[in-house]
């Protein structure tokens, strides 16, 4: 019979993996990793002696933004997709590699957030704590997200990257580039998915104790606690 447990912690580790599953996948799939050199509509940079509005384009593993210079007139024709339209093409060997990471780490994330929408019906399998095997496999996920995250800005040196941030970009350092958000929620993401794995211990107890038990041999299938 299927008892459905409810606990504070149980639900906020629930809502907590899902979070940075969503965060990771977003972060890895968007362009803004790196933001370029302030540029004219034109691609030239802007000297300040045409009416040409400079705008910033923006660099992902994979993906670009960049201004359409072709049209003049429209507010908002900032094209943005991806530069690379096989694996081979991503700009850097450090690129692929981070993206290798990353998509593996995101996958058992997105596993984890899966499997931990069905805890609150199931709590064990084989013997052994759905929570406890979740939060393994997060902290798995975090160890690979930290190594794609170490080799990213190494990439940092490729000509892809020097055609945005200039001359002087270069192995862990961006030139004239800045960090876009997407870096930022990929560390956050990251940081993160290890509190998961730390919690989801604090939610194999919650939904384990002895007022649950208790709660059980009462008959009871659905159990709330906080």
């Amino acid at each position: 019979m299927c008892h459905v447990i409810v606990t504070c912690r149980s639900m906020l580790w629930t809502l907590m993996s899902i979070v940075v599953a969503f965060a990771e996948l977003i972060a890895f799939m968007s362009a803004d990793w790196l933001i370029g050199r302030a540029k004219s509509r034109s691609g030239a940079e802007p000297t300040g002696a045409g009416p040409s509005e400079p705008y910033h384009p923006t660099l992902g593993i994979y993906a670009r933004c960049i201004r359409n210079p072709g049209v003049q007139h429209l507010p908002r024709d900032t094209l943005c997709g991806p530069y690379a339209e096989s694996f081979g093409e991503i700009a850097s060997g450090f690129w692929q590699a981070t993206a290798i990471f990353l998509a593996v780490g995101i996958s058992i994330l997105c596993v984890v957030a899966l499997v931990s929408v069905f805890t609150m019906c199931v709590q064990s399998i084989m013997k052994k704590s759905i929570f406890n095997v979740c939060g393994l496999l997060q902290g798995i996920a975090g160890l690979f997200l930290i190594l794609g995250l170490i080799l990213y800005p190494a990439g940092w040196g490729c000509q892809k990257a020097i055609d945005y941030c200039g001359p002087y970009a270069s192995a862990y350092k961006p030139g004239d580039c800045s960090l876009g958000w997407a870096f930022y929620t990929a560390i956050g993401g990251t940081v993160l998915t290890f509190i998961c794995a730390v919690f989801s211990a604090q939610a194999e107890i919650a939904t384990s104790s002895d007022k649950v038990q208790e709660e059980i041999e009462e008959g009871k299938n659905l159990i709330c606690l906080l």
